[in-house]
């Protein structure tokens, strides 16, 4: 009986450590450092050789992190585009304060697909790899999205 009971509350302990482990809004699951992905999409892009890619990164750690480099089987390079006023410039990285978010929307901070090398249509899916300072990459399946999409939460 007393194995019986060691045993029952090994697989309960169990149980409950991989119910604390999360995952994002978009399905992928984070490393265990805080953070998660949701709201990814790319609007369908116009040009053949340049599209834009948006998001929010959730930091539910209490260390702040930062978005090194996002990269993308679809693009030769993809650039982190910092809005400062009414202009938009490249930025090395950019930071997830913790306990906060770091949001990617239109007319503001923003992903920039350079280079495609082929033109993603509404309905697909592309996969994105998110770098991060501290954390280990995140995968995300950004789904394409009409090219006049406007999301109504998220952004």
């Amino acid at each position: 009986m007393r194995h019986l009971a060691m045993a029952t509350a090994t697989v309960l302990a169990g149980a409950l450590a991989l119910t604390g482990c999360g995952s994002s809004e978009s399905g992928n699951p984070s490393d265990g450092a805080g953070l998660s992905v949701g709201s990814a999409y790319m609007p369908q892009p116009v040009s053949d050789s340049m599209a834009a890619g948006f998001l929010v990164i959730t930091n539910k750690g209490a260390a702040g992190d930062a978005l090194t480099r996002v990269t993308s089987d679809v693009a030769g390079e993809i650039t982190v585009h910092k809005t400062v006023g009414q202009t938009m410039e490249e930025a090395g990285r950019l930071d997830i304060p913790a306990h906060g978010e770091l949001v990617l929307r239109s007319g503001g901070d923003h992903l920039m697909f350079e280079q495609l090398k082929r033109k993603p249509k509404e309905g697909e899916k592309v996969s994105v790899q998110l770098h991060f300072a501290k954390t280990s990459p995140i995968t995300v399946e950004m789904p394409v999205k009409s090219a006049t999409y406007n999301p109504k939460t998220g952004h």
